[in-house]
C-alpha cells in the first residue's frame, strides 16, 4: 500500500476541493454532487488508463533511477495539469483563435460553449492520438526480438515479417480511412492531424535512438540508454493520447471544468501509483503476458479513436475493452506460470 499513499492523500485533498467547489455553487446538495461526480470521473480515468500504466511500467523498468524519478515527479505534473487541463484549452484556443486566458474564462463561465468547441475538434484529436497509438501497438506486434508470444505462432509470424516500415504504411492507410469518413470541410485538418501523430511518433523514436548511442563520454551513453529526453517525451505523448479520450468522455457526465480536472487528476495519480507498483514489484516479470494485454488494449483504443472521427463509441465500452484484455492477459500469465511449474516438477522427478 505504500506505493498508493500519496494517491490516497491527493484523493482526500481533491475530493475536499470538489465538495467545496460544489458547495460554493449549489450548497450542501452541490457538495454531494461534486463529490459523487469527481469520484465517478476518477474511476473512469483509471479504467481507461490502466493499460497506459502497464505500458509505462514496461518502458520504465529498464530506465536509470534518475529518469524514473523524473518521469514519476515532473511527469505527474505534466499529466495532471498539462494533459488534463492545459492541453484541451490549447486545442480550443487554436481552433477558435482566442487567447488562452479567454478560453480559460470560457471554460469557467460558459462550460457548455467550451465543451462544444472541444467536441467539434474531436475528429482531429482522435486522428492524431489514434495514429500515434496504432504505431505503438503495431511496432510491439511486429517486434521480431520478442521471445514470448501471447497468440502463439500467429504473433510469432507477424513479428518475423513485420517491421517499422509496414507499421508506418498501415498507420498511413488508417489515416486515409479516417479522411474518407469525415465531411469535406474536415478532410484536410484530419489528414494533417493523423500524419502529425505519425510524425511525432517517428520523431520521438529517432530522438530516443540517437540519444541511446554512445557518443563521446561512455558514461553519458550508459545513462541515456536507460532513459532519455526522447523516452520521456514518448511517454508524455502516449499519456496525452490516452488522456484526451477521458477529457471528452468527462463532458458526457458533467460540464463543470473544475470538477472534471479534479476527478481526472485523482485518476491520473492512481495510474502513476500503479506504474510505480508494477516497476518496483516486478509484476511484469511475474505476469509475463500483462505487457502483451496492455498493448492489445492500446491497439483496440487506437481503432476506437480512429473510428470515432465519424461514429460515437461509449467511453465505458472503451474502458471495459481495455480491462478485458488486461484480465485475459493476467489469466494467461497465471496459466503459463502454473504450466511452467508443472513441467519443472515433472523434469525434477524424472532425474
Amino acid at each position: 500500500m505504500q506505493h498508493f499513499r500519496m494517491s490516497f492523500l491527493v484523493t482526500i485533498i481533491l475530493l475536499g476541493l470538489a465538495a467545496w467547489w460544489g458547495y460554493s455553487i449549489g450548497g450542501p446538495a452541490g457538495a454531494v454532487q461534486g463529490l459523487f461526480v469527481a469520484s465517478i470521473l476518477a474511476v473512469m480515468e483509471v479504467s481507461l488508463s490502466f493499460d497506459n500504466a502497464v505500458v509505462n511500467a514496461s518502458v520504465l523498468k529498464n530506465w536509470d533511477p534518475f529518469w524514473q524519478k523524473l518521469f514519476l515527479t515532473l511527469g505527474i505534473i505534466v499529466a495532471v495539469f498539462g494533459m488534463r487541463l492545459v492541453f484541451p484549452i490549447l486545442i480550443v484556443s487554436i481552433a477558435t483563435g482566442q487567447g488562452l486566458v479567454d478560453v480559460m474564462t470560457m471554460a469557467l463561465n460558459t462550460p457548455e460553449e467550451y465543451s462544444r468547441h472541444l467536441t467539434a475538434n474531436h475528429a482531429q484529436v482522435a486522428a492524431f492520438g489514434g495514429s500515434f497509438l496504432l504505431l505503438v501497438f503495431l511496432n510491439f506486434l511486429f517486434d521480431e526480438e520478442k521471445k514470448l508470444h501471447w497468440l502463439g505462432w500467429i504473433e510469432e509470424k507477424l513479428g518475423e515479417h513485420g517491421n517499422e516500415g509496414l507499421s508506418t504504411l498501415l498507420a498511413l492507410l488508417a489515416v486515409f480511412g479516417c479522411v474518407a469518413l469525415v465531411p469535406e470541410v474536415q478532410k484536410l485538418s484530419v489528414l494533417m492531424a493523423g500524419v502529425g501523430g505519425i510524425a511525432v511518433y517517428l520523431a520521438v523514436s529517432f530522438l530516443s535512438g540517437m540519444l541511446g548511442k554512445e557518443v563521446g563520454d561512455p558514461a553519458v551513453g550508459n545513462v541515456v540508454k536507460r532513459g532519455s529526453i526522447g523516452g520521456f517525451l514518448y511517454l508524455e505523448v502516449l499519456d496525452a493520447s490516452f488522456s484526451f479520450d477521458g477529457v471528452i468522455g468527462a463532458f458526457a457526465i458533467t460540464s463543470d471544468v473544475v470538477i472534471i480536472m479534479l476527478g481526472l487528476a485523482i485518476g491520473a495519480m492512481f495510474v502513476r501509483s500503479m506504474t510505480v507498483f508494477l516497476v518496483h514489484k516486478g509484476t511484469l516479470e511475474e505476469f509475463v503476458f500483462l505487457e502483451h494485454g496492455a498493448h492489445y488494449a492500446i491497439g483496440i483504443l487506437a481503432f476506437i479513436m480512429l473510428a470515432s472521427v465519424k461514429f460515437h463509441i461509449s467511453e465505458w465500452f472503451t474502458g471495459l475493452s481495455g480491462v478485458a484484455f488486461i484480465g485475459l492477459s493476467l489469466w494467461s500469465s497465471v496459466r503459463y506460470k502454473r504450466n511452467q511449474n508443472t513441467d519443472a516438477g515433472v523434469l525434477e522427478s524424472s532425474k
